[in-house]
């Protein structure tokens, strides 16, 4: 989960995919090339095409995740994948499955153009760092040092888009029973900003920040690990002559690494959307419950949040949304890379993942 969504969290279509050849180029000692603006701009392009065409794909299996997550105990609407979406469907309609998806999607290239210039700079600055310490002037990014210098390009890059995944959260979870509605993505920055100050734009940074660690190191450990194995058992015949793994079995270790780093760091994600809804003003009814019940929880930072979820809902809570989440990694990382490829060519984008 990086993007968070976005490091994690990010839907980590473009985490796993970079990741996983970040990974590659380091075990190599290949450096990456320095392109043109051009070439990055298509490059970015590419990415963005492809990330709005799989996060839209898989909307409605995201959008029932956030409602999993915030939705008021004590008024249960939502209750598993099947369920969930049906009743969506029946309530909202099938524009209703898509809420959200715009501000999602709108977040894809300024992020990636930050994490891409952030992740140079960071690379710059580590490598200066470690042939000081080494006294080696002709030293070279180990595979740890470009993790680090990715995880640092992730956290800035999520920081500086984070108001617009904030409220993605807000309007993701509006329905038509909501007593006000955020009229898009310019009105719900504004009006946060006006009625609750600027520190709430940032409202459960800290718990994205954290998920990174343990997000893109599992998923670069696993990841490695998988791929050592398949390579050295020959397991399946997936090895080929130059023993080495096909794109489709890399996607799918990937994925597979994706999918624990995600978990192990789910509750991180699950804290951060409920302290996204905290001091919402006529917020939205699956937040309050309709105002027939208990209010929702209010929380005075992540450890509060963790207490509070633990002692009124169980571990349990920790993990809502869970399998929604993880049913739309495989088809949006294909959807993504597919999606590239193809734009990839039209654009004739020098920087190919699949290099």
């Amino acid at each position: 989960m990086a993007s968070t969504e976005d490091v994690k969290s990010e839907s980590a279509v473009t985490t796993i995919v970079n990741l996983a050849e970040e990974a590659k180029l380091a075990r190599e000692g290949v450096k990456a090339p320095s392109h043109a603006l051009l070439s990055v701009t298509k490059s970015l392009v590419a990415g963005g095409v492809a990330g709005g065409v799989s996060r839209t794909a898989v909307a409605p299996l995201e959008r029932l995740k956030i409602l999993l997550q915030v939705q008021n105990p004590h008024s249960i609407k939502y209750n598993g994948t099947i369920q969930g979406l049906k009743y969506i469907w029946k309530s909202e309609g099938f524009r209703g499955l898509f809420k959200g998806n715009g501000t999602n999607c709108a977040r894809i290239i300024p992020n990636s153009a930050v994490k891409f210039f952030s992740y140079e700079e960071a690379s710059k600055g580590i490598l200066w760092l470690y042939r000081r310490q080494t006294r080696n002037e002709e030293a070279e990014l180990t595979p740890v040092l470009r993790l680090g210098a990715g995880a640092c390009a992730g956290i800035i890059a999520m920081s500086a888009t984070y108001p617009m995944d904030m409220v993605r959260g807000r309007l993701t979870v509006q329905t038509e029973k909501s007593p006000r509605q955020y009229r898009g993505i310019f009105h719900a920055l504004t009006t946060v900003l006006r009625e609750e100050g600027p520190r709430s734009l940032y409202k459960g940074w800290l718990p994205s920040v954290i998920g990174v660690i343990p997000y893109v190191g599992l998923n670069f450990a696993v990841y490695e690990s998988l791929k050592d194995w398949l390579i050295k058992s020959k397991a399946l015949g997936l090895v080929d002559d130059n023993n080495e793994l096909g794109v489709a079995t890399r996607l799918a270790c990937g994925a597979a690494a994706g999918t624990v780093g995600q978990t192990v760091a789910y509750p991180l994600d699950v804290i951060r959307r409920r302290m996204q809804m905290v001091g919402w003003k006529d917020a939205a009814s699956v937040v309050t419950g309709d105002g027939k019940t208990k209010a929702a929880l209010e929380y005075n930072g992540m450890v509060d949040a963790f207490r509070k979820t633990v002692r009124h809902e169980g571990y349990g809570a920790l993990y809502k949304g869970l399998v929604p989440n993880s049913i739309k990694v495989v088809p949006s990382i294909a959807i993504a890379f597919v999606t590239y490829e193809m734009v990839k060519d039209i654009l004739g984008v020098e920087m190919r993942i699949s290099d």
